[in-house]
């Protein structure tokens, strides 16, 4: 059975940190990404990685900020997130596909290319 399990949301103020976790198992996939959904809002891309760590993409709002990064002996991705506002505020999902993508393609972006997903932690950063 596959399964992705996020941990390490929370509430912290404007300027602060936090990491996210993704544990993954019962596959192995090529490419992980984080995506965002604030209320009211579709959800967003945030970053994604390749397996074997030559691919990373970022959406504009996070770079610089954000750094995405996965272990592949625990088979776990995370998502560093750093000098925090309140518009990060939203939950994230981790999400993951056995596919691989360049990373100037548009699909590595899309949620729809992302065939397995956890359920979501709750990021929420005061101002």
């Amino acid at each position: 059975q596959v399964q992705l399990v996020e941990s390490g949301g929370g509430l912290v103020q404007a300027g602060g940190s936090l990491r996210l976790s993704c544990a993954t198992s019962g596959r192995t996939f090529n490419t992980y990404a984080w995506f965002r959904q604030a209320p009211g809002k579709e959800r967003e891309f945030v970053a994604a990685a390749s397996r074997t760590g030559g691919i990373t993409v970022y959406t504009d709002s996070v770079k610089g900020r954000f750094t995405i990064s996965r272990d592949n002996a625990k088979n776990t991705v995370y998502l560093q997130m750093n000098s925090l506002k309140p518009e990060d505020t939203a939950v994230y999902y981790c999400a993951a596909t056995p596919f691989s993508y360049s990373a100037y393609s548009l699909m590595i972006r899309a949620p729809s290319r992302y065939d397995y997903w956890g359920q979501g932690t709750q990021v929420t950063v005061s101002s």
